[in-house]
């Protein structure tokens, strides 16, 4: 039987998304910068490869005295699908679609994940959420200024990649009540890594000294981001803290600047403010009387 309780947005679940969506972003920056030398498949494959083998110990330290075999091994696998396709999409699309309008069309997956929250997380939507998830996406509109002049074969990979990280954000929630995040961030990796094994030789190729290391970068980054993220899905609601991805834009615009040397401008900044105007609507309301239902329900 569900069963009805009042909570307001934990701030501590707040700050570790975007905690670890600002390393999801610097991880794609880096990853950008191999794709005019390395191949999509053999750049993905080597990501959780490494991030597997980071994994194993911090997870066997952390985790001592815990059963290692995953919970909802279903749902563990399909989110390792999601992993998979999301991060080759992403890779691919990025190669030959300009960064802005791949930013823009890749942040179709908040709508997505608010629309699936009632459906398949039982979580009942207010009406604020709505309106920080499109006054976030109107900000990053402004950020990004996507011309999308003729929808080209990279900017569909983005949007592919969209739809896998709704349903990836939907898949963490449900597991993450359910197993210890470390965990379950171990296993996506080692699934993925199988996975993309069955193909990497295709793309092989023995990267050099200078791709190596941002490989060996490009996987730290992804299991420290994949685990922080998982941490905040298990303790907040998933429409609750959908207006508040939009923080990895921001992040982004201050490393394109120190890597690709990209300056925002007016319209730019104008955006920046919004989607932290609109996540601070979504944070403080409840503080004033505003109250956030959250049905319980059972993980499986």
């Amino acid at each position: 039987m569900a069963e009805s309780s009042q909570k307001t947005v934990p701030f501590g679940s707040i700050l570790l998304l975007i905690f670890g969506l600002s390393l999801a972003a610097l991880n794609g920056a880096l990853m950008k910068l191999l794709t005019d030398s390395v191949s999509e498949i053999f750049i993905v494959w080597a990501r959780y490869m490494g991030y597997f083998i980071i994994m194993v110990p911090v997870t066997l330290y952390w985790a001592r005295g815990e059963s290692l075999y995953p919970v909802a091994l279903k749902l563990q696998f399909w989110r390792a699908i999601t992993l998979v396709i999301g991060t080759l999409a992403f890779v691919t699309g990025s190669k030959t679609t300009d960064f802005a309008d791949a930013i823009a069309i890749l942040y179709i997956y908040p709508f997505l994940l608010t629309l699936m929250a009632p459906v398949f997380l039982r979580e009942k939507v207010p009406l604020v959420a709505w309106l920080g998830v499109i006054g976030g996406f109107c900000g990053v509109l402004l950020v990004a200024k996507p011309t999308f002049q003729g929808l080209d074969i990279g900017a569909l990979y983005i949007l592919v990649c969209g739809m896998a990280v709704a349903i990836h954000m939907v898949l963490n929630r449900k597991i993450g009540p359910m197993a210890n995040p470390l965990i379950t961030s171990m296993w996506g990796a080692l699934i993925s890594c199988v996975i993309l094994s069955i193909f990497v030789p295709f793309g092989w190729q023995p990267p050099s000294f200078d791709q190596f290391w941002i490989l060996i970068a490009i996987s730290a980054l992804a299991a420290l981001s994949q685990s922080i993220t998982l941490i905040a899905f298990a303790r907040a609601e998933a429409s609750m803290l959908a207006p508040f991805t939009y923080a990895e834009v921001v992040s982004a615009i201050f490393i394109g600047l120190a890597m690709f040397g990209t300056l925002p401008d007016y319209l730019s900044w104008a955006g920046i403010v919004l989607i932290i105007v609109s996540g601070l609507i979504v944070s403080l309301v409840p503080k004033f009387g505003g109250k956030i239902t959250r049905r319980r329900h059972s993980p499986l």
